[in-house]
């Protein structure tokens, strides 16, 4: 089969296309057929090595032999393991691995899967998992949203933030959302009660103050950010695409916000990506309801994924980019 592999750090120019053995299950796995997978900055942030935290799990001087870049994942499964219950062959579903969804076929643990809603396309139920799962988990487990509440995005238009808009509204908050000029009309067609134009207006500026303040862009000092907030109100971190730290990256805000915590009374919290089925059936239920759909900025051919990445690097996609096979 083929798959994207990268034998040192760098930019998309060093991922090759390869022909590889198709894997093997464990047990408690799934093969599955991949039809349609996405891209997000945890994909680069591998590819790169940016932050170089990322070298502690998969190679300090170069990537581990035989590692397939990718995560968000569509497909059809093929083969079951002897101990998966709930799914069988030509089951179509969505979900998400740690790495290798960037290839023909997958292992995937049952437990980061769902069923794909019927009405949904390959392309768009690949774009979900990993920026829903994290929008969800910020705000609902971390921000401990609550109908009635004001809400702020900063990042609106990116792949968290068209889940984030959506999910706030559906779990009942009046919704703000921050982001460029262009991109003003789509985050008011995903619900958004205010938009703001970071390109003319600080956020951080406003009279305005937020129960609950996301920020995905990371662009914000944490004294900027908690100056809009209500005085219990609470700030998600959600990583930041915009971190300079070499070392840490996102994390970095991440750690100074728990320790500012001890010292405010402001709520300051962080999110990570924690995939689980539980989840992935919540976001397909809204989906089949039409209570949220996935925003796609574009589509690239399974052989153009470089070129999807550095779409990607370049910061403007609106929503999330796909890849098809």
């Amino acid at each position: 089969m083929k798959a994207w592999t990268w034998e040192r750090y760098g930019p998309p120019d060093v991922l090759t296309l390869r022909d590889v053995d198709e894997p093997g299950i464990a047990r408690d796995e799934v093969l599955v057929r991949v039809r349609a997978a996405s891209v997000n900055p945890y994909d680069w942030r591998h590819l790169r090595a940016d932050p170089h935290l990322v070298r502690l799990s998969i190679g300090l001087r170069r990537p581990k032999a035989g590692l397939v870049l990718g995560a968000d994942l569509a497909g059809v499964v093929e083969r079951v393991g002897e101990e998966v219950t709930g799914l069988r062959p030509g089951d179509e579903v969505f979900g998400e691995v740690p790495l290798g969804a960037f290839a023909e076929a997958v292992a995937v643990s049952p437990r980061t899967l769902a069923v794909k809603p019927a009405g949904l396309s390959f392309e768009r139920a690949a774009a979900v998992s990993m920026a829903a799962h994290t929008a969800l988990q910020g705000l609902r487990d971390e921000g401990r949203i609550a109908p009635g509440q004001r809400v702020l995005i900063n990042g609106a238009s990116g792949g968290i933030g068209t889940f984030a808009v959506q999910l706030a509204k559906v779990l009942g908050a009046e919704v703000t959302g921050v982001c460029s000029t262009r991109n003003l009309e789509l985050v008011r067609s995903l619900g958004a009660d205010d938009v703001v134009d970071y390109t003319g207006e600080d956020f951080t500026e406003r009279d305005e103050r937020y129960d609950l303040l996301m920020d995905i862009v990371g662009d914000r000092s944490l004294a900027g950010l908690r100056r809009v907030l209500t005085p219990r109100g609470t700030l998600v971190i959600v990583g930041g695409i915009a971190s300079t730290s070499r070392l840490l990256g996102p994390a970095a805000q991440m750690l100074r916000g728990a320790l500012a915590s001890r010292f405010v009374g402001h709520r300051i919290a962080s999110v990570a990506w924690k995939p689980n089925a539980g989840d992935l059936r919540f976001l397909a239920e809204l989906m089949e309801e039409g209570r949220i759909t996935p925003v796609i900025d574009r589509t690239y051919p399974f052989t153009e994924l470089p070129e999807a990445l550095r779409h990607l690097e370049r910061r403007h996609a609106r929503g999330k980019i796909a890849i098809t096979f």
